[in-house]
């Protein structure tokens, strides 16, 4: 499993947010640094954003939600066309980043 996993419930519906593209990036001063991407699978997950041996340098990350596109699946009116959650990297633990997320909303916190 990758050092940094995610998920995204779709807490309008009930049920998992498929097909999101998701960016992991990396704070280097004042710019950030793309460093993975993917797609949620069929549960809202991305287990696999980083093969497994990588382990983060201690730094700020953070990750991009495309959630525009996700709404646009369906027609549903949004407010936010994408979500990015800022987060720190202290060590070589695992960091799971959950979205709960609703068209005119959402909530994070760091998951196990």
């Amino acid at each position: 499993m990758s050092q940094i996993t995610t998920h995204i419930l779709d807490t309008t519906k009930g049920k998992p947010a498929v097909g999101v593209a998701i960016a992991l990036w990396q704070q280097v001063g004042d710019n950030w640094r793309k460093i993975a991407g993917g797609m949620t699978n069929s549960d809202g997950r991305i287990a696999d954003l980083l093969p497994k041996e990588k382990q983060l340098e201690p730094g700020v990350y953070k990750m991009k939600f495309e959630t525009e596109e996700y709404f646009a699946q369906d027609g549903t009116a949004n407010f936010y066309p994408f979500v990015e959650i800022v987060f720190n990297v202290a060590g070589n633990e695992h960091y799971h980043v959950p979205l709960l997320l609703n068209p005119f909303g959402y909530s994070t916190y760091r998951g196990s």
